[in-house]
């Protein structure tokens, strides 16, 4: 197999798992709109869900792990030339900070949710407890998940899109859509910065799973290129 048809591969698998896990997460826990709901009410959901919820949690956060070998290999069907590098670089990134935002539901949240279901736990405990969550589930999941994930998948996007425009490897088109999808995805990261801090960018917040889907799409349909 070289390193185009390689790339391809992981450029299907990597949306396709990323789609049906969160599709699955949608089904069983109410995802993503139980991440605006009270976190007494998350936490009281997620313990009840069981080690299955976690293990689909595990599972999700595998998606970003797929995405890297993907950006990698097309970075090498690139020829790692001109801006290739730091489209890469921002690639990386991006899975990475994916994976660091959604490990907090498999070793983090559990414990958690377990110490908010104790029934003898004492009123500050819980408040304890919920504050916790609360500033993890702001740094981490808005922070480092969201915030940076949309950030550096935009910029891997448009510097992809860019490489690829001119060359043979790929239709030029799909550097442009990957151009333009990358600039609402950077610009849709700013969801919950400056004056929108506490309750979001409503423009952003519609636009993003929309967003979501057109990226996914383009990754399929350069796959496809890739190995056709």
């Amino acid at each position: 197999m070289d390193v185009e048809v390689a790339a391809g591969v992981f450029l299907i698998v990597a949306p396709v798992w990323f789609n049906v896990t969160f599709a699955l997460l949608g089904k069983r826990f109410d995802y993503p709109d139980i991440l605006r709901k009270p976190a007494t009410e998350i936490l009281e959901r997620f313990h009840a869900g069981g080690s299955s919820l976690i293990l689909m949690w595990w599972m999700f956060m595998l998606s970003g792990l797929l995405f890297i070998p993907a950006v990698v290999l097309l970075g090498q069907a690139l020829r790692f030339t001109g801006i290739v590098p730091l489209a890469v670089t921002a690639g990386v990134l991006a899975g990475l900070v994916q994976m660091l935002g959604l490990l907090r539901w498999v070793y983090l949240v559990p414990s958690l949710a377990r110490t908010n279901a104790d029934s003898a736990l004492e009123s500050g405990q819980r408040e304890a407890t919920i504050a916790v969550f609360r500033a993890m589930h702001q740094y981490l999941g808005v922070g480092v998940g969201e915030h940076l994930g949309y950030l550096f998948t935009g910029l891997w996007s448009v510097l992809t899109g860019v490489a690829l425009v001119g060359r043979e490897l790929i239709p030029a088109w799909m550097g442009w859509v990957g151009i333009v999808v990358g600039v609402g995805l950077i610009v849709g990261s700013a969801e919950f910065l400056g004056r929108d801090e506490e309750d979001g960018w409503a423009l952003a917040g519609a636009a993003i799973p929309i967003l979501y889907i057109a990226w996914s799409l383009w990754l399929l349909a350069m796959g496809i290129a890739l190995i056709i």
